[in-house]
Formats: structure tokens, sequence, C-alpha cells
């Protein structure tokens, strides 16, 4: 077991990313293997909908939904019927996922979204038709069936999910602890332009939060009880971090890295030198003579400050050698499982570090772990 401070907020994170959204579902098993019980979820995108699958079903059913949606997903390529996992050359694995992909462009997704006939531009104006290339009515009967949402919003387990509001690029988050939660709501946090139509929920209507920002860190920050340990499991899906471009090819898939990775790493750091602040608040009260303590100034900061200790895991997909671009709308299954594996060996390595072993340790309360930067 890994988790033994029963009084310590478990919290998942899940960025969104698509396809490679099976990264996610890798850890989330390895995590719940390992003694993981999640007290809040907050996703955005692909992570939106893998969170709802988490946290509208019961614990015991958690990693058999995950597992069903995606196999769900990667069962439409008929490319991947010629090949058994072990049995496809490495030097064809490059145009097997470039072909996989184009299938996506031209046939969908089953059970996710399915391409419109005629194209947008022969659509009427005004309507989801003409402003998108998929439907997205496939997804709306898949989560329908996959996630109980009575217990979704039973407050069992908190959920956010993000989303961006079309007329005011503003962020919002839908939250569990605000109000009720529908299949709309996970819908509209994934619903990435101009693939996607934007979702309406009341009179708004909402894109992919991945346009603004594509992790739920800050939102989960500001909106957290102050007073318990914090464990976060941050799950990205882009790399800030990587090489430098050698052909005109490599540009698109680098660009988006840094486009969709929304700088974790820089909001964790941030997020860490405020947490310091924060206790060192907490020191200074103790040395306020008693007059000065319940001056509305100190209360305020006072309030601000995080009492409990916290720690960040990152979790974040490395890119295999047969990716490239297209690799957040590449489906096949061998795709799919080679990331499954990929999000389990990363939760064992971090579980095994050192690092998370001695977390409690910490004399300012603050532990940063993140194993591919550590190693």
């Amino acid at each position: 077991m890994s988790f033994s401070n029963h009084d310590e907020t478990q919290v998942l994170l899940l960025q969104g990313g698509g396809a490679l959204g099976a990264y996610q579902g890798g850890v989330f098993e390895k995590l719940h293997e390992r003694g993981f019980r999640p007290d809040y979820v907050a996703g955005i995108s692909i992570g939106a909908i893998n969170s709802a699958l988490i946290v509208g079903n019961r614990p015991e059913d958690r990693v058999e939904r995950l597992h069903e949606f995606w196999q769900l997903v990667s069962s439409g390529n008929p490319l991947a019927g010629l090949f058994a996992a072990t049995s496809v050359p490495s030097w064809l694995r490059l145009p097997f996922n470039k072909a996989s992909a184009n299938e996506t462009m031209f046939m969908g997704i089953p059970g996710f979204f399915s391409p419109r006939m005629p194209a947008p531009m022969f659509q009427w104006p005004g309507t989801d038709a003409a402003i998108s290339f998929y439907d997205t009515a496939p997804l709306r009967d898949t989560l329908l069936r996959l996630v109980d949402f009575d217990r979704l919003n039973s407050g069992e387990v908190r959920l956010a999910v993000g989303a961006v509001d079309v007329e005011s690029g503003n962020m919002t988050y839908f939250d569990t602890a605000e109000q009720t939660l529908g299949p709309d709501h996970i819908m509209a946090s994934g619903s990435l332009p101009p693939g996607f139509p934007p979702v309406r929920i009341g009179d708004r209507h909402y894109w992919d939060g991945g346009i603004v920002s594509n992790t739920p860190l800050q939102y989960v920050f500001e909106h957290h009880d102050r007073e318990r340990d914090f464990a976060v499991f941050q799950v990205d899906l882009f790399n800030a971090r990587g090489r430098m471009p050698e052909t005109i090819f490599d540009i698109e898939n680098r660009e988006k890295d840094i486009r969709f990775s929304s700088r974790t790493r820089l909001l964790t750091d941030h997020a860490a030198s405020m947490h310091r602040l924060r206790m060192a608040m907490q020191r200074l009260y103790e040395k306020l003579p008693e007059e000065l303590r319940d001056d509305p100034d100190t209360q305020m900061l006072l309030n601000a400050s995080h009492a409990g200790r916290v720690t960040i895991a990152h979790l974040i997909y490395a890119q295999s050698s047969f990716e490239r671009e297209y690799k957040d709308y590449e489906f096949s299954r061998l795709s799919v499982e080679d990331r499954w594996r990929a999000g389990a060996a990363d939760v064992d390595a971090t579980l095994d570090s050192r690092a998370w072993k001695n977390r409690n340790r910490n004399p300012d309360k603050l532990t940063i772990i993140d194993c591919h930067r550590d190693h």
C-alpha cells in the first residue's frame, strides 16, 4: 500500500490530449491497484471524459469502465486486426500509425464522433453542422451508458471539468461542489474546434477548455480544503520540454506539445513558491502580538495559507518514437495499449521513488516529484 495517510486529500488532475488519454487509463489502473482512492478529480477534454468514467462509477468498477471505453474507441481500426501487438515490426509502426490517424480523420471513432455528411461548408449557417467537421452524438450515448450521473453528483468524490465560453473567451469550471453535472458538461470540456461543435449549457456555448489552459492545476489549488494534507497526481499528455525540430515535419509536433502542455511544470513551480509564502505567513502569524492577529489584513492573508502538507507528483507522457503530430487522434489498439502500459510504468516509478516514500519528512511541507525530470 502506498497511501496510508487516510487524512490526506487525494487528488487526480487529468490534462487533455485526445487519443493520448489512454496513458491516463494506465495511470489510474496502477494507482487504484496501489490503494489510491480519489477525493477530488478534475479534468479537461479527454481528461474530463476519463474523470467522469472514474467518478461516475463504483470504486470496484472504475478500471473496468475505463478499459471498456478505450477498447470501444480503439475498435474501429481494421488495420489493427492485421497484427498482434508483439508481431508488428518496428519499421512498420510509423506508417501504421499514420494510416490509423488518417482513418480517424475520414471515418471517425466508434462511440465518440462521426464525420459530417455533407461537409460543414455545405451546411446551413448557424447550425452545429456548419461549424464542425464531426458529430459528437455517439459520445453522448457512450457517456450515458458508461457513467452513472447520479453517483457522479452524489458528492462521494468531487469532480470539476473545464471549458471555455465561446463568446466571452473566459475559462469556466463545472464543479459538482456547486452544481449538478450531466453529459453536456463533460462534452463541453472536450469540444475542440473546428472538429467538434460547441455545447450549449443554459444560454451559453462552450468549447474545449484546452484552448485556454489544458490543465486544471490552478483551479484545484484555489478550490480545496486548506486544512488537510494534499496529495496531487498531475497527469499530463503533452510535454513542454522537447528536442529542437530537425525537419519541417517535426515542427507541428513540437508546436502542439508546447501549446497544449500549458507549462504545467512552470505552474507547479509557481504554486510551490506561493505555498512557501503561505507557510511563511503562518510562521509570522505566530510571532505577531495579539493586537495584530485579529487585524482584517492579517486574517485575509492567513485564510489564504495552507496548513497541511502538499505533495505534487507529475506524470507526463513521453512520446514514443512511433508518434508524430497526429498522435492525439491516432486511436489504434496498438497505440492505446502502449500508452496504457506507459502510464502504469510511470506510476510504479513514482511511488517506488525515495522522494515519494520520504515525502512527509519534508520540513517545508511541500514535495514535488517528477519521475522523468528526476531521472
